[in-house]
């Protein structure tokens, strides 16, 4: 009894925003949605797990706040394990296969051994169709125009077809589901219930939300970032989109190449670069190097020129 007097009672955390969204899908593509099932935990649960682990240390930060803002920047990452979410996605096969990549989180997948494949398929506008990208070789760049756009369009509608019908013809057949599926598109959808915590959905959230992330899961992180995560901890949605959405990383050497360019030592610029091994020639032409690459989008956002 004597323990008892010392705790205070707790109520559960409840986030009124979020709990007016919950079970609501937001669209996401043709046909994929995300909604979400349930959550546990709010900016409140960041900062009463970092008072626990930092005691009196944190009486140098007076509001919640900043505190949150200081985890994030110094990428003190536990305090955001505390929260919790739940979410239901319909998503195509292709892009849940980038998406299962991210192991930190608990899955449970629509399973076509037991229950009929969703009579769903990803279809492409014919505005939509990108071209390869010549500088990434896992990226796009561009658009076709439309009308070989709807010729590809009209393909992938009678592939989609031929393939639907000939997975019901199996089933019906008495196929085992197992093997009838195996003919089925990757555009096919699929559903899941999707489980993480705070930190390791901001870790994805950073991925898929970048620029050079495929589009189509991008769509769905940006829905998941924007509609869902902003409304459930908004001052670690503030401090997340300052720190990591909006910011940039410089390696070592990048930052001394940036001194010298600040200092207008263009020269001393190239020749450093060149040492590094990022200016090499063949046949007149500057050979691509993705780390020289990634630089100069960096330098191109900040509109500063590169002396080579």
């Amino acid at each position: 009894m004597e323990d008892e007097k010392k705790f205070e009672k707790l109520e559960p955390i409840r986030v009124p925003a979020l709990d007016e969204i919950l079970g609501i899908p937001f669209k996401v593509l043709d046909d994929g949605f995300v909604r979400v099932v349930d959550y546990l935990g709010s900016d409140q649960s960041i900062v009463q797990a970092a008072r626990v682990s930092y005691g009196k240390g944190t009486k140098k930060v007076s509001q919640d706040r900043g505190l949150i803002r200081y985890l994030l920047r110094h990428r003190n990452t536990t305090p955001f394990e505390m929260c919790e979410i739940k979410l239901h996605i319909r998503i195509p096969m292709d892009a849940w296969r980038q998406w299962i990549r991210h192991r930190t989180a608990n899955v449970n997948e629509y399973s076509t051994r037991y229950s009929l494949a969703i009579e769903s398929a990803q279809e492409t506008d014919a505005t939509q169709w990108r071209m390869q990208s010549s500088d990434n070789k896992q990226g796009s760049s561009g658009f076709f125009d439309s009308k070989l756009g709807q010729e590809m369009s009209d393909d992938e509608k009678f592939l989609h077809q031929k393939s639907r019908e000939i997975y019901n013809k199996r089933v019906e057949q008495g196929v085992a589901r197992e093997q009838a599926r195996k003919d089925l598109p990757l555009s096919t959808y699929t559903e899941a219930y999707w489980k993480i915590d705070l930190h390791n959905l901001l870790h994805f959230l950073e991925l898929r939300m970048e620029k050079n992330a495929q589009l189509e899961i991008r769509e769905y992180a940006n829905t998941i970032g924007r509609e869902i995560v902003k409304r459930w901890v908004p001052t670690a949605w503030e401090a997340f989109e300052e720190y990591a959405l909006n910011s940039k990383e410089f390696s070592g050497f990048e930052l001394k190449l940036i001194s010298l360019l600040a200092n207008n030592q263009l020269e001393e610029a190239k020749i450093e670069a060149d040492k590094y091994g990022w200016l090499k020639y063949k046949n007149d032409e500057l050979q691509f190097n993705m780390e020289r690459w990634e630089f100069e989008n960096k330098m191109k956002e900040l509109k500063i020129n590169l002396p080579w």
